[in-house]
């Protein structure tokens, strides 16, 4: 476990406030950076992770081929699209459009890191 975040936010808490809260608050601080919660996710985790998303919202396997990502999306980005619930209510045309969105960027998601590989 990191401890040096802690440390060196408590220290700096009080420094600044010259009062125990600043301690505590600084500890909190640095535990929040010791932890990595202030981290964006732009690890390689948070990209395997987007990328085993993309194949789950393609109902398709990582092992499958391009055609078979191609196929999928185009059988569920005919099925979701927003022009097929144009007469519908509102609420309906905003998920298909979320849908159609969500399709749209697995699809990218999908074929950027096949690209890139």
């Amino acid at each position: 476990m990191r401890y040096y975040g802690k440390v060196l936010g408590g220290l700096l808490g009080f420094a600044m406030t010259r009062h125990p809260f600043g301690i505590l608050l600084g500890a909190s601080l640095g535990h929040a950076l010791d932890a990595g919660w202030l981290h964006r996710g732009h690890s390689a985790d948070s990209a395997r992770s987007r990328l085993d998303d993309a194949y789950a919202t393609l109902e398709v396997s990582p092992e499958a081929s391009d055609a078979e990502i191609d196929r999928a999306y185009r059988k569920l980005i005919a099925r979701y699209h927003p022009d097929r619930v144009a007469g519908a209510a509102e609420e309906i045309r905003a998920l298909a459009e979320e849908r159609s969105r969500a399709l749209n960027a697995a699809y990218d998601t999908i074929m950027k890191a096949r690209r890139a590989a």
